[in-house]
Formats: C-alpha cells, sequence, structure tokens
C-alpha cells in the first residue's frame, strides 16, 4: 500500500470515457519523480497566482512598465488639440471646454475603468480581448470549437470560480450556452475588436512619429510637407525593420525615455500655466463642457473625434499588461502618467489662450527656445517606443489568435529567452509596414490621420466594455448595481465619442473600418474552415473495433518504427488513419495518436502538457498523446517536441507497469475505473485472453490477435501466435528499437469545399478565401519543422 501511495505522487491519474474507446485511465505525467505530487502543485500554484511583492520592486516594475505600458497614451499631447481644431480656434473659450472635456476624459477611461477595473480582469496577468474571451470560455462552454475536456479543467493554469446553480450568474452562464448564435454573436465581438487593435498596430506608428517628426517643421517653416513625410517614412522603415531583434536587447532604454518624456511635457506644462495663463485651471469644473457644447453645436460635437485622441493608447495598455502586476500599472499611472499628462495639457491650453493661431503645432510652439532641440529628440524617440509597444501588441494579440484557431497559421519567433510574450512575426510585420507607410504618404497629414485613430479605439473601448460586463457577471459575480453603474457610465463616454467619429468616415475614418473588414473576413472565414474540419473529423471518426477488426481480412502488416499520427481529436481515432491503412494495408509497430490541443488559458505548465493514454492491448502498442498549449506557449522545435513526446511515453510505460504491479485490487490499477462489463475477457480462436477494449456487441473482436513478440520487431495483426505479457523493460526496449528504426509523422492534408447546393456567398468563403489562405499559410508540418523525409500526407477532401 506505502508504494501505491508513492506511485500516486509520480503521475496524477484522470478516468476518461471517450465515447469510441475503451473506458481506461489517461495519465498527467510529472517529470518530477522524487517531489510529492501534492508538494508540486502547490508549488505550481503558487507560482501562477498573482504575488504579493515589495514595495521596492513594485516601485521598479512601475518604473519599467513607463516604457513599455505608457508609450501610446503618453505621445497623445502630440497631436491632439490640433485634431480637435482642425480649422482654428474660433473663440478662446472653447479651449477651456476642450481641456475640461481631456480631463474627464482621462479620469474616467483610463484611470476609473481600465487601470482600476479592467486590469483586475487579467487571464493570469495577461490583457487583451483574447484574454477576456479565454476567460470567459473556462467560466461557460462558449467555444464554438468544442474541443474541451473536464481533464483540461485540472490544470494549474485553469483558475476559475464556481457559482451556485441558482445565482445570476449561473443563470448568465446557461443564457449564453442556450443557442449558438449567442456564442457566435459573442466570437464576432471578439474578432471585431481584435480587428480594431491589429489597425492600431498601423495607425499608431503612423500619427506619432509622423507628429514628431512634424517638429522639423516647425523649427523651419520653409520646408515643404513632403520632406516631414519623408523623414517619417524613413524613421517608420527603421523601426519595422529593427523588429527581429526583438524589444528584449533595447528595451532597457524604453523605460528612462518615456519617464524622461513624461518629466519635460510636464515640467513645460507648469511653465506655460505660470507663463501665459494660470486661470486655464477652471477647466476642471465640469460647467465648461456644458457651454462648449452649447456654443459649438454640432462643429463642438465632431471635435470629440480629436479629443478622443487623448485616451488612445489605452486598450494598449491593457493588451501589454502582460509583464508588470496590476499593482506597478496602477502607480506608475497614478504618480508619474496621469498628473503629467494633465499637466501637458492645461499647459498647452494655456499656451492656446493667447496664442490660438498655433493650434496646427501647439506642443512644439509652447516649448521654449533654449530646449527645442533636446525635447524633439526626446519626442521622436518617445513615438518610437510608443509604436513599438503597439506593434508588440499587435503580434500578441495575432498569436492568441492564432493559437484559438482564428487566425491563419503564419511564423511566429521568440526574441527574448526570459520573456514568454515577446515575439515577431515576420509576414505581419511587413504587411504593418506597408500599410503604416501608406497610411503615413496616403494621408500626409495628422488630421485625416488621426480620425481613423478614433475611430478604431473607440471601437475597441466599446468591445472591451462589453465582454467585461459578462466578466462581472461569470466570473466576479459583482452585484447587479455595480454591473449598472460600470455599464452606464462606459457606454455614456464611448457612445458618446462613437457617435462623433461616425461624423468623420469620410474625413480617414473609414481607413481602420476598411482595414478591420479585411481582417475580419480573414479571421473569422478562418475560424469557419477550421470548425467545419474539426466537426468533419469528429463525425467521420471510427471506432478502434473497426479498425482492428479489419486486422483478419486485410492483413495489416506492421513495419519496424513508429508512425505519429496527427489529429484535432483528443478521442477516437482520426479518419485519416482509417483512410490510410484502407489504402495501404501496413502500419508502424508502434502507432501513436498525436493530438495538439490549445485551451483557453496562457500557459500550460511543462508538467502538465502531455495527456498520455494506451489503446487497446498492450501488445498492440498503440498509444494516444494530447499535447496541451495556451495561447501564449510556443511550439519548439520538432526534435524538442518529439523528444518531449517519448519521454512522457517511456514515463506513462514505467508507470502503467509498476501500478499493475504493485496493485492488488482493480481501484489501483491503470483499468482501475473500468465497468464489471469492459473487464471481462475474450478468448481468440487459439484460445489465448484478451481484455475487451470496445464495444462488445461487434463480433469482429473476437478475431483479434496481438502482435507478435517485440523481440522480433514486426508482426501481422490476425496472424496466429502466442500472446504472452511483456514486463517493462521488454516493451521500453521495443519502443527504443522502434524509434532507433525511424518516426514517420503522418499528417491529415484535408481539402475544404462547399457542395454545389450552397449559396454564393458560401462557395466565395471556402472555395476561394479559405482555399487561398490555406494556400499562403504555413502548412502544419512547418509549424513541427518536420523534415520532409519523414513526413507521410494523407489527402482527403471534404464538402460542407
Amino acid at each position: 500500500m506505502q508504494e501505491s501511495i508513492e506511485l500516486r505522487s509520480m503521475a496524477s491519474r484522470v478516468d476518461v470515457d471517450d465515447g469510441t474507446e475503451n473506458k481506461g485511465s489517461m495519465w498527467v505525467l510529472d517529470k518530477k519523480l522524487d517531489q510529492p505530487m501534492d508538494e508540486e502543485a502547490g508549488r505550481l500554484k503558487t507560482m501562477y497566482r498573482e504575488k504579493k511583492f515589495s514595495a521596492l520592486l513594485v516601485l521598479r516594475l512601475a518604473f519599467q512598465s513607463l516604457g513599455v505600458v505608457y508609450g501610446d497614451l503618453g505621445t497623445s499631447p502630440l497631436y491632439v488639440f490640433y485634431n480637435t481644431f482642425p480649422r482654428g480656434i474660433k473663440d478662446p473659450e472653447d479651449v477651456l471646454g476642450a481641456l475640461s472635456l481631456i480631463i474627464y476624459s482621462l479620469t474616467l477611461i483610463p484611470l476609473l475603468k481600465y487601470v482600476f477595473v479592467v486590469c483586475k480582469a487579467n487571464d493570469n496577468g495577461q490583457g487583451g480581448t483574447f484574454a477576456l474571451y479565454s476567460l470567459l470560455c473556462r467560466h461557460a462552454k462558449i467555444r464554438t470549437i468544442p474541443n474541451q475536456h473536464r481533464t483540461d479543467e485540472d490544470l494549474t493554469t485553469y483558475s476559475r470560480r464556481t457559482f451556485h446553480e441558482n445565482s445570476f450568474a449561473a443563470k448568465t452562464k446557461r443564457w449564453l450556452e442556450a443557442h449558438v448564435s449567442r456564442k457566435d454573436a459573442l466570437l464576432i465581438l471578439v474578432l471585431v475588436g481584435t480587428s480594431m487593435v491589429i489597425g492600431d498596430g498601423i495607425l499608431t506608428p503612423a500619427i506619432s512619429v509622423l507628429s514628431a517628426a512634424g517638429g522639423i517643421k516647425v523649427d523651419h517653416p520653409s520646408l515643404s510637407n513632403d520632406i516631414v513625410v519623408l523623414v517619417a517614412v524613413v524613421i517608420l522603415v527603421g523601426l519595422f525593420s529593427m523588429q527581429h531583434y526583438g524589444t528584449d536587447r533595447v528595451g532597457w532604454l524604453f523605460a528612462p525615455i518615456v519617464l524622461v518624456w513624461f518629466l519635460v511635457i510636464g515640467g513645460i506644462g507648469i511653465f506655460n500655466i505660470w507663463k501665459y495663463d494660470s486661470g486655464i485651471l477652471k477647466a476642471f469644473s465640469p460647467v465648461y463642457i456644458y457651454r462648449y457644447f452649447k456654443r459649438g453645436g454640432r462643429d463642438g460635437w465632431t471635435s470629440l473625434g480629436g479629443i478622443m485622441l487623448s485616451i488612445t493608447g489605452t486598450e494598449a495598455l491593457f493588451a501589454d499588461l502582460a509583464h508588470f502586476p496590476v499593482s506597478a500599472i496602477q502607480l506608475a499611472f497614478t504618480l508619474v502618467v496621469f498628473p503629467c499628462l494633465l499637466l501637458a495639457y492645461c499647459g498647452q491650453a494655456a499656451y492656446l489662450m493667447k496664442n490660438k493661431d498655433h493650434v496646427q503645432d501647439a506642443f512644439y510652439r509652447s516649448i521654449p527656445d533654449s530646449i527645442y532641440w533636446p525635447v524633439f529628440i526626446i519626442a521622436t524617440a518617445a513615438a518610437i517606443v510608443a509604436s513599438q509597444a503597439t506593434i508588440s501588441a499587435t503580434f500578441s494579440i495575432i498569436k492568441q489568435a492564432l493559437a484559438l484557431g482564428c487566425f491563419p497559421r503564419v511564423k511566429v519567433v521568440h526574441t527574448s529567452q526570459k520573456f514568454l510574450g515577446q515575439i515577431y512575426i515576420p509576414d505581419i510585420n511587413w504587411v504593418l509596414m506597408i500599410l503604416c507607410i501608406a497610411v503615413t504618404a496616403g494621408f500626409k497629414n495628422q488630421s485625416q490621420i488621426g480620425n481613423a485613430y478614433g475611430t478604431a479605439v473607440v471601437i475597441v473601448m466599446l468591445a472591451t466594455t462589453f465582454l467585461m460586463i459578462l466578466i462581472m457577471l461569470l466570473v466576479w459575480r459583482c452585484h447587479w448595481i455595480l454591473v449598472t453603474i460600470f455599464t452606464t457610465l462606459s457606454l455614456a463616454v464611448e457612445l458618446t465619442y462613437f457617435s462623433a467619429v461616425l461624423f468623420k468616415v469620410d474625413q480617414g475614418g473609414w481607413v481602420p473600418l476598411v482595414n478591420a473588414a479585411v481582417t475580419f473576413l480573414i479571421m473569422y472565414v478562418w475560424h469557419y474552415g477550421t470548425l467545419k474540419r474539426y466537426e468533419f473529423e469528429m463525425h467521420s471518426k471510427v471506432s478502434m473495433a473497426w479498425i482492428l477488426g479489419l486486422g483478419p481480412s486485410l492483413g495489416l502488416v506492421r513495419v519496424p518504427g513508429i508512425g505519429l499520427v496527427y489529429s484535432e481529436l483528443a478521442s477516437g481515432v482520426p479518419h485519416i488513419f482509417s483512410h490510410f491503412i484502407t489504402n495501404l494495408p501496413a502500419i508502424h509497430s508502434v502507432v501513436v495518436f498525436v493530438c495538439v490541443k490549445y485551451l483557453p488559458v496562457y500557459t500550460v505548465p511543462q508538467e502538465e502538457r502531455f495527456l498520455v493514454k494506451r489503446i487497446g492491448l498492450k501488445n498492440f502498442h498503440m498509444f494516444r498523446c494530447v499535447a496541451r498549449y495556451g495561447y501564449k506557449d510556443l511550439h519548439k522545435k520538432d526534435d524538442e517536441f518529439e523528444k518531449k513526446l517519448f519521454e512522457s511515453l517511456f514515463l506513462f510505460v514505467r508507470l502503467e507497469s509498476m501500478m499493475e504491479g504493485c496493485s492488488d485490487s482493480d481501484d489501483n490499477s491503470i483499468y482501475g475505473q473500468q465497468t464489471a462489463q469492459s473487464r471481462d475477457y475474450l478468448l481468440n480462436e487459439n484460445g489465448n485472453t484478451i481484455s475487451s477494449i470496445v464495444d462488445q456487441t461487434l463480433s469482429s473482436v473476437d478475431s483479434i490477435v496481438p502482435v507478435r513478440s517485440p523481440a522480433r520487431g514486426t508482426g501481422t495483426i490476425g496472424s496466429s501466435g502466442q500472446g504472452s505479457s511483456q514486463t517493462e523493460t521488454d516493451e521500453l526496449e521495443f519502443l527504443n528499437s522502434c524509434r532507433d528504426a525511424g518516426v514517420v509523422h503522418i499528417l491529415g492534408n484535408t481539402v475544404v469545399r462547399a457542395r454545389r447546393e450552397s449559396r454564393f456567398y458560401k462557395k466565395i468563403a471556402v472555395d476561394y478565401i479559405y482555399a487561398f489562405l490555406r494556400k499562403i499559410c504555413r502548412e502544419n508540418s512547418v509549424i513541427f519543422n518536420v523534415p520532409h523525409e519523414s513526413l507521410l500526407n494523407v489527402g482527403q477532401i471534404f464538402y460542407v
């Protein structure tokens, strides 16, 4: 009994019933055999729980967060007032009204909504639209690809809260799960928000760099606007060309640059308030907002599109949350970012009260002459940092979408050994660069780019608000009064801004809408094709009884080597395998069905990555291995993945043998949870004893004969021979000899086609758009780095 207890510390058993195979046990393998499971689980849970940081460490992290999180928000003073008054300032009182709107927008949206509410809705420290969606997927069955399994809920990082069946959260959960249309609507909301964030990756570098480069023209008025655009384009090309180095190598510069930037604009603001008009502080009274709209009418309302730019970068704040605790984010914003931004805007407003004709270059003209060029250099550096943060956020959110089956497969490169989230996507990088240069050179001024930027930002914020409502109901289980207050305040501000940017759709606001429409179409069509492929595999999978029953009739030959059959199924036998052996009646001596599965968690610890299960009798040497990944995890090179897979397989064999050897009852054996019926034994025609592994109503199982002794390495299903139980050493030697003989990767090359009677838009989506995306995206074999000499593609066509 003591030995049995020790064995339970080596691996945790999860009893499964996949519907087509025998009820058995799937094992979560822990490589650290010398450490008890309870202690190890406690260590992991402590690791992934929100840490308690010392005051000194929080200050250091708050300083570092300035360079990663707040660059975009901090460069907004470069262009806000010009985009608010593109036709000039008619009445100095308008400056007071605009400043009052900026003050309360910064207070309500970045400070109250994002920093103190939304940032707490992170997924184990991960932020962004897909992080919220993943959090919801763990609390309700709303994923449109139904590959969840209850074993996934045992993961250390699969944190979620339970609630009473009669609670409002339970009712909300049942309401969401009741209809497929609601799940689809939620997915569409997430994809729209994601598409707009990707649009930010185009617009932020364009407007930030162009606004910073505009300082050249202020000191040299004779220069043409084309020179400014050329300088901005050169900076952008350099910025995107350096992306493959990653931010880790130059990231140590970001925080000092942004801190100096905030201190400089705050100091300039104090100087301008003192020099020009200290009465500008009256704008803290909201009465000036009422007067502004009353006096300005429709023009005052449409100017909200420019004021909206004062809170751009807030969505990037949440998307770039990964490397910092919420307390550090809050500290940096309240002590540095928020006061310095308020001082900067107040200083510019005080300058404009006396110089209303300088609104086009308000920021640079308000700088004292003695520090003009140093500030210009710092502004350019800050704009580059802001652009870098947005580009990195774009890479991260595309990686999340790719992992959840909502984006075509692209190459993802790690740029840092220390930080999991720092990645580089070459294809996306060059597409962003081309589009960013096109926007910069096409518009040539900040006003139209600002209109486009504001449209993208407000739509992302609206999507976040709707997702946060569900988070507050399902995850936090807040009282309905708190949910109502949050919803009312958020929508009151954001819908107001949304109505204002609609007036500027024809003045540049169409750019993010077109970009988002194209991105959304790509993501939705890819997800639709992925879903249909999964449904096809689910519906066409075959039972193990049918596969093994083919032995006597087809004489399946066991050839030396190991066959890794890749499938999206975590249970059942994939159709590609039956298709393969029907046309070529031979299988490898060892067959492993490999399912690479992404879960709605940010990472899966290495210790919990692989689930291993035996299929059929030991002498058949057939296994299932489920490799689980989070949306932040990256596949390593194939040799590393293959090495980990075989380590898990060998460990499973050892544990299985040890558990059977030490147990004195069925409860402790590998088949401990099988029913009495499934533990019955069948006799084949030669009298060999075989334990039942399938539905016993299928008579074809009676004729199954195990593969020959592993010492020979080959055999035939259906051939006569004495089946004998093998020791652990024998099977491990057999597996090693098969591995030395060669490993073959068998992948399905599924072609999706629309049915002849399908409607025209479905034919366009499936036969042209999805087919084109499949053609240009990376193949699964490339993702796994499978060498061509060991790759076997099995083609099949199905119609949807």
